[in-house]
């Protein structure tokens, strides 16, 4: 159990750290002047995303490979709420990839602002799990 724990934390670190740099290489992007420059963050984004969805589906499988073992866990309060965020993570994530087509396409309408709010949310939700997983409030 404590390998597929360890795996889990891994891979759910994986999908963090990309999920904190997607919003901030659009950032960048909204800066590019020049095809070039579009075309490598592009490049960049593409791939980060193909990490972030590796990441996010380990984090998953190895997740619900847990709650398999142990399916006591799913009796507690704090999974629910950690599961629920996680639905919503997976959620952000899509729609970090829309918003990735956009900015390939061109036609991304948001300020490098609204960006700077976006890359807080994942923050957020990180707070909210590690609280939910080690505190167990409920």
């Amino acid at each position: 159990m404590l390998w597929i724990k360890a795996f889990h934390v891994i891979f759910m670190v994986t999908w963090f750290a990309g999920l904190f740099y997607l919003p901030r290489l659009f950032i960048y992007h909204l800066e590019a002047k020049t095809p070039d420059e579009h075309a490598r963050f592009c490049t960049m984004e593409r791939k980060l995303y193909a990490m972030m969805t590796i990441g996010m589906v380990l984090t998953w499988a190895f997740g619900i490979w847990m709650i398999t073992l142990v399916p006591e866990y799913m009796k507690m309060g704090w999974l629910h709420a950690k599961l629920a965020l996680v639905v919503a993570l997976s959620g952000y994530q899509g729609w970090l990839k829309v918003n990735l087509r956009k900015f390939a396409a061109g036609t991304n309408t948001h300020s490098g602002k609204f960006w700077r709010w976006v890359n807080e949310v994942p923050a957020i939700v990180l707070i909210a799990v590690v609280i939910l997983v080690i505190v167990k409030p409920f």
